[in-house]
């Protein structure tokens, strides 16, 4: 064992201690950075205008400060952008992370001095807390690589500016630099393909022990790997792999493929992370859900997912919520995010300690016909019937047909790329479509009550999420397919690419 080793177990211990003590006072760590937010804001532009002087509790700010998505508190970062102070925050944020929207384009979200360390510790935190319940600290002495996006920033204004995997990268501990992979040259390379085929040459040949990245682009690297290595799985490249880390997308759908492709079973851990903010992580190889992390710098409020759009939605903190509802997330932090919608939807599974898991995102749902369907309940449904029919499948994208040939019900079209496809896809469909029908009852009635058919199943050709992709010039990086539209946006290209 070497002596980061021997370091490691000890350090993790006291991190992990430490995290278990406010886990278990929630409400005093919430209230403590509730109130820690107020004060520090009340001078701002943004605390002046929402009368932050008369906030004496949380009631209070409701009263004061609405939820709010990007356009609405997009005003005040052009403020910022433009070299104003204290407009949001205190002083001037040190960075802008750039981040895709939906209907406003790029994204600025503004990272203070005061909130970068949420992004960094709560990583660090659950690596420590992996170590501290295993006891296994082997991925360490070996080199350790973080698929993500280049690490070159510009200026936005004054202000330096790139994605939020990029300015993390300016971040990183001196004592993981000699371990971690790959080199600043590579990873400044803008093309995402060209940048996988760097890495897989600069790799190729290292003791890996720690890989890390959304699983649809770390599969690309693998599957890369194999091809120039001539080997059949991950495990006889890099038989000391041990560890994957993860986040942005649900890990189940992929997880046979991924299992298939490295060889072996590894351990893994997921992340909660995103440009506004770090928001959870898996303390525990045993419990379900991620931890919530309640003591840095974010003050957390949650809205009944069905009423998110309501013009007075429900608005509770977190003392407030139930076991296993589905709420939008709302955040207030310490770079001058308030009352901002994020956009991501969560369940509760555990109040002991406070454990969520990601259900989806708010503008991700099939509900043409008044079905609501949500990300959670078609990848559950999906894991279900692959665990059934031993199929594996690489990617997905779910969609209303509301116009189908004349004569027939309309259907929800499932788009999917197989990586070993089912020996009955009209059973694979069936199968599917049952348990969808489990998990959602709404859906059910449709189908019963002869308003939609069952699914239909589109099988798509190798790479055309790949495509779809660098179509959209979002390959590679923090970018995720989306899994499910209210449309047939997505649907419509996806057809292009695979009619060529």
């Amino acid at each position: 064992m070497s002596i980061k080793s021997i370091l490691a177990i000890p350090f993790a211990h006291f991190i992990s201690s430490g995290l278990k003590k406010r886990s278990n006072n929630p409400f005093f760590e919430q209230e403590k950075v509730f109130n820690s937010l107020i004060s520090s804001a009340k001078n701002t532009a943004f605390g002046k205008d929402h009368n932050f002087n008369k906030i004496k509790n949380y009631e209070d700010f409701k009263k004061f400060v609405p939820v709010r998505d990007y356009e609405q508190i997009l005003p005040y970062i052009e403020r910022i952008i433009s070299g104003e102070p204290n407009v949001l925050w205190k002083g001037k944020p040190i960075y802008l992370a750039k981040t895709s929207g939906t209907t406003s384009g790029t994204k600025y979200i503004p990272i203070s001095s005061d909130s970068i360390s949420n992004h960094l510790n709560s990583a660090r935190n659950a690596l420590l807390s992996y170590i501290a319940e295993t006891g296994k600290t082997d991925f360490v002495n070996g080199k350790m690589i973080f698929l993500q996006g280049s690490p070159v920033l510009e200026k936005k204004g004054e202000i330096p500016c790139g994605r939020l995997s990029g300015i993390v990268a300016h971040h990183i501990p001196s004592y993981l630099q000699k371990n971690r992979m790959p080199g600043f040259e590579t990873n400044c390379i803008e093309d995402w393909e060209k940048k996988v085929d760097a890495i897989v040459d600069e790799t190729i040949s290292e003791n890996m022990t720690l890989i890390s990245g959304i699983p649809p682009w770390v599969q690309m690297y693998f599957e890369r790997l194999i091809k120039k290595s001539g080997k059949k799985t991950i495990a006889e490249i890099f038989p000391n792999f041990s560890l994957f880390v993860y986040g942005g997308v649900n890990y189940e759908p992929y997880r046979t493929s991924m299992e298939k492709t490295i060889g072996k079973n590894i351990d893994s851990i997921e992340l909660f992370p995103a440009s506004e903010g770090f928001f959870a992580f898996q303390d525990s190889q045993h419990e379900k859900g991620l931890l919530l992390v309640i003591d840095s710098g974010i003050f957390y409020e949650f809205i009944p997912a069905h009423e998110i759009f309501e013009k007075n939605p429900t608005r509770i903190s977190l003392k407030d919520v139930k076991l296993n509802v589905n709420y939008a997330i709302i955040i207030n932090n310490n770079a001058g995010l308030w009352g901002y919608n994020i956009g991501d939807t969560v369940k509760f599974v555990s109040k002991k300690p406070y454990r969520i898991i990601v259900s989806g995102r708010i503008k991700h749902f099939i509900s043409a016909f008044g079905e609501h369907v949500i990300a959670e309940e078609v990848e559950q449904a999906l894991k279900s019937t692959m665990g059934m029919e031993l199929a594996q499948v690489v990617e997905f994208h779910v969609a209303p047909q509301v116009n189908p040939v004349e004569g027939e019900l309309p259907f929800h079209e499932w788009f999917i790329e197989f990586g070993k496809e089912p020996e009955n896809k009209e059973n694979f469909g069936k199968i599917l479509d049952e348990f969808l029908q489990k998990k959602n009852s709404y859906y059910k009635d449709l189908i019963e009550g002869k308003i939609l058919q069952p699914l239909k199943i589109t099988t798509v050709p190798k790479e055309t999420f790949i495509n779809y992709m660098k179509l959209l010039g979002k390959l590679g990086g923090q970018n995720k397919i989306p899994r499910l539209a209210n449309d047939r946006k997505t649907a419509v290209e996806l057809e292009k690419i695979f009619a060529k």
